[in-house]
Protein backbone atom coordinates (compact mmCIF):
# COMPACT_ATOMS: atom_id res chain seq x y z
CA UNK A 1 0.00 0.00 0.00
CA UNK A 2 1.28 3.61 -1.31
CA UNK A 3 1.08 5.95 2.24
CA UNK A 4 1.40 9.73 3.16
CA UNK A 5 2.25 10.56 6.54
CA UNK A 6 1.23 14.12 7.77
CA UNK A 7 2.86 15.78 10.73
CA UNK A 8 1.63 18.99 12.64
CA UNK A 9 3.08 21.72 15.02
CA UNK A 10 1.28 24.61 16.06
CA UNK A 11 4.10 26.26 17.81
CA UNK A 12 7.01 28.36 15.79
CA UNK A 13 10.55 26.72 17.09
CA UNK A 14 9.16 23.07 17.64
CA UNK A 15 9.15 20.66 14.88
CA UNK A 16 7.72 17.64 13.73
CA UNK A 17 11.02 15.48 13.81
CA UNK A 18 9.22 12.95 16.77
CA UNK A 19 6.13 12.73 14.71
CA UNK A 20 7.36 11.49 11.89
CA UNK A 21 9.89 9.29 13.10
CA UNK A 22 7.71 7.51 14.39
CA UNK A 23 5.49 7.35 11.14
CA UNK A 24 8.05 6.20 9.55
CA UNK A 25 8.84 3.25 11.33
CA UNK A 26 5.38 2.42 11.73
CA UNK A 27 5.01 2.18 7.95
CA UNK A 28 7.97 -0.30 7.69
CA UNK A 29 6.55 -2.19 10.25
CA UNK A 30 3.40 -2.81 8.39
CA UNK A 31 5.06 -3.09 5.15
CA UNK A 32 4.02 -0.21 3.76
CA UNK A 33 5.70 2.04 0.72
CA UNK A 34 5.81 6.07 2.14
CA UNK A 35 5.82 7.62 -0.69
CA UNK A 36 4.80 11.33 0.51
CA UNK A 37 5.56 13.29 3.93
CA UNK A 38 3.47 16.34 4.83
CA UNK A 39 4.60 18.29 7.58
CA UNK A 40 2.79 21.77 9.02
CA UNK A 41 5.08 23.51 11.21
CA UNK A 42 3.92 26.24 13.71
CA UNK A 43 0.49 26.54 12.00
CA UNK A 44 -2.66 25.83 14.17
CA UNK A 45 -4.86 22.97 14.22
CA UNK A 46 -7.71 25.05 14.15
CA UNK A 47 -7.00 26.39 10.75
CA UNK A 48 -8.63 24.30 8.04
CA UNK A 49 -6.61 26.03 5.22
CA UNK A 50 -2.55 24.74 6.18
CA UNK A 51 0.17 24.76 3.23
CA UNK A 52 1.06 21.17 3.33
CA UNK A 53 -2.62 20.04 3.97
CA UNK A 54 -3.73 21.23 1.01
CA UNK A 55 -0.98 19.73 -1.04
CA UNK A 56 -1.65 16.57 1.04
CA UNK A 57 -5.20 16.74 -0.34
CA UNK A 58 -4.79 18.03 -3.86
CA UNK A 59 -2.53 14.89 -3.97
CA UNK A 60 -5.23 12.65 -2.59
CA UNK A 61 -7.29 13.79 -5.92
CA UNK A 62 -4.36 12.90 -7.95
CA UNK A 63 -4.22 9.65 -6.13
CA UNK A 64 -0.57 9.45 -5.58
CA UNK A 65 -1.35 7.28 -2.06
CA UNK A 66 -3.68 4.73 -0.68
CA UNK A 67 -3.55 5.91 3.27
CA UNK A 68 -2.66 8.74 4.60
CA UNK A 69 -0.97 8.31 8.42
CA UNK A 70 -1.20 10.80 10.99
CA UNK A 71 0.70 10.77 14.71
CA UNK A 72 -2.35 11.63 16.51
CA UNK A 73 -5.93 12.47 15.03
CA UNK A 74 -5.45 16.17 16.56
CA UNK A 75 -2.50 16.88 14.12
CA UNK A 76 -4.78 16.26 11.56
CA UNK A 77 -7.85 17.97 12.31
CA UNK A 78 -9.45 19.52 15.70
CA UNK A 79 -12.90 20.09 14.52
CA UNK A 80 -15.48 17.67 14.45
CA UNK A 81 -16.64 18.76 11.16
CA UNK A 82 -13.42 19.61 9.12
CA UNK A 83 -12.32 15.65 10.15
CA UNK A 84 -15.64 14.18 8.57
CA UNK A 85 -15.39 16.16 5.67
CA UNK A 86 -11.82 15.34 4.99
CA UNK A 87 -12.56 11.22 5.79
CA UNK A 88 -15.63 11.67 3.77
CA UNK A 89 -13.81 12.72 0.78
CA UNK A 90 -11.21 10.29 1.40
CA UNK A 91 -13.38 7.57 1.37
CA UNK A 92 -14.82 9.09 -1.38
CA UNK A 93 -11.09 8.87 -3.19
CA UNK A 94 -10.76 5.08 -1.51
CA UNK A 95 -8.02 7.00 1.02
CA UNK A 96 -7.83 5.16 4.41
CA UNK A 97 -6.81 7.07 6.88
CA UNK A 98 -4.51 5.68 10.23
CA UNK A 99 -4.44 7.44 13.54
CA UNK A 100 -1.17 5.97 15.14
CA UNK A 101 -1.81 6.98 18.71
CA UNK A 102 -5.55 6.52 19.00
CA UNK A 103 -4.47 2.83 16.80
CA UNK A 104 -7.71 3.65 14.57
CA UNK A 105 -7.65 2.71 11.04
CA UNK A 106 -10.73 3.78 8.97
CA UNK A 107 -10.48 0.51 6.87
CA UNK A 108 -11.85 -1.35 9.45
CA UNK A 109 -15.79 -0.37 10.98
CA UNK A 110 -14.80 -0.32 14.12
CA UNK A 111 -12.00 1.88 13.65
CA UNK A 112 -14.23 5.01 11.48
CA UNK A 113 -17.02 4.49 14.53
CA UNK A 114 -13.74 5.47 17.54
CA UNK A 115 -12.56 8.21 15.24
CA UNK A 116 -15.59 9.93 15.03
CA UNK A 117 -16.17 9.69 18.76
CA UNK A 118 -12.82 11.06 19.37
CA UNK A 119 -12.83 13.89 17.33
CA UNK A 120 -16.10 14.70 19.09
CA UNK A 121 -14.45 14.48 22.51
CA UNK A 122 -11.73 16.70 20.77
CA UNK A 123 -14.17 19.34 19.55
CA UNK A 124 -15.61 19.52 23.26
CA UNK A 125 -12.37 19.87 25.28
CA UNK A 126 -11.38 22.32 22.81
CA UNK A 127 -14.92 23.99 22.81
CA UNK A 128 -14.19 23.65 27.40
CA UNK A 129 -11.12 25.38 26.91
CA UNK A 130 -12.72 28.52 24.65
CA UNK A 131 -15.18 29.02 27.20
CA UNK A 132 -12.81 29.22 29.87
CA UNK A 133 -11.25 32.11 28.44
CA UNK A 134 -13.96 34.12 27.85
CA UNK A 135 -14.96 33.32 31.15
CA UNK A 136 -11.54 34.66 32.49
CA UNK A 137 -11.97 37.72 30.44
CA UNK A 138 -15.22 38.25 31.54
CA UNK A 139 -14.17 38.31 34.95
CA UNK A 140 -11.51 40.11 34.19
CA UNK A 141 -13.67 43.10 32.62
CA UNK A 142 -15.80 42.80 35.99
CA UNK A 143 -12.98 43.88 37.73
CA UNK A 144 -12.26 46.75 35.82
CA UNK A 145 -8.73 45.26 34.02
CA UNK A 146 -7.72 46.83 31.31
CA UNK A 147 -8.08 43.93 28.18
CA UNK A 148 -5.72 44.21 24.90
CA UNK A 149 -3.37 46.19 23.99
CA UNK A 150 -2.42 49.90 25.42
CA UNK A 151 -3.03 52.75 23.33
CA UNK A 152 -0.24 54.62 22.38
CA UNK A 153 -0.60 58.45 22.96
CA UNK A 154 -0.24 61.35 20.38
CA UNK A 155 -0.37 64.50 20.60
CA UNK A 156 -3.43 65.98 18.41
CA UNK A 157 -1.26 69.36 17.78
CA UNK A 158 1.58 68.15 16.42
CA UNK A 159 -0.72 66.17 14.33
CA UNK A 160 -2.30 69.49 13.13
CA UNK A 161 0.83 71.14 12.57
CA UNK A 162 2.59 68.37 10.40
CA UNK A 163 -0.74 68.59 8.45
CA UNK A 164 -0.41 72.08 8.02
CA UNK A 165 2.98 71.55 7.06
CA UNK A 166 1.57 69.40 4.27
CA UNK A 167 2.92 65.70 5.43
CA UNK A 168 0.43 63.08 4.58
CA UNK A 169 -1.55 60.88 7.36
CA UNK A 170 1.14 57.89 6.38
CA UNK A 171 4.06 60.15 6.86
CA UNK A 172 2.74 61.68 10.02
CA UNK A 173 1.87 58.46 10.97
CA UNK A 174 6.20 56.98 10.65
CA UNK A 175 7.33 60.04 11.87
CA UNK A 176 5.47 59.36 15.44
CA UNK A 177 5.17 55.58 15.11
CA UNK A 178 1.82 54.47 15.34
CA UNK A 179 -0.47 53.63 12.70
CA UNK A 180 -2.09 56.03 10.11
CA UNK A 181 -5.65 54.89 11.73
CA UNK A 182 -4.35 56.50 14.99
CA UNK A 183 -3.10 59.69 13.52
CA UNK A 184 -6.04 59.74 11.54
CA UNK A 185 -8.57 59.63 14.32
CA UNK A 186 -6.70 61.38 16.66
CA UNK A 187 -6.35 64.54 14.34
CA UNK A 188 -9.70 64.32 13.44
CA UNK A 189 -10.59 64.26 17.11
CA UNK A 190 -8.80 67.54 17.22
CA UNK A 191 -11.58 69.23 14.45
CA UNK A 192 -14.33 67.81 16.57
Amino acid sequence: MRVSIYSRVSTVGQDTDMQTRELREYCKRRGWDLVHEYSDQGVSGAKESRPELNRLIADAHKRRFDAVVVWRFDRFARSVSHLLRALEEFRSLGIEFVSLSEAVDTSTPTGKMVFTVLGAVAELERSLITERVRAGLRNARAKGKKLGRPRKAVDPKQIARLRGEGASWRAIARNLGVSSTTVYYAGQSRRL
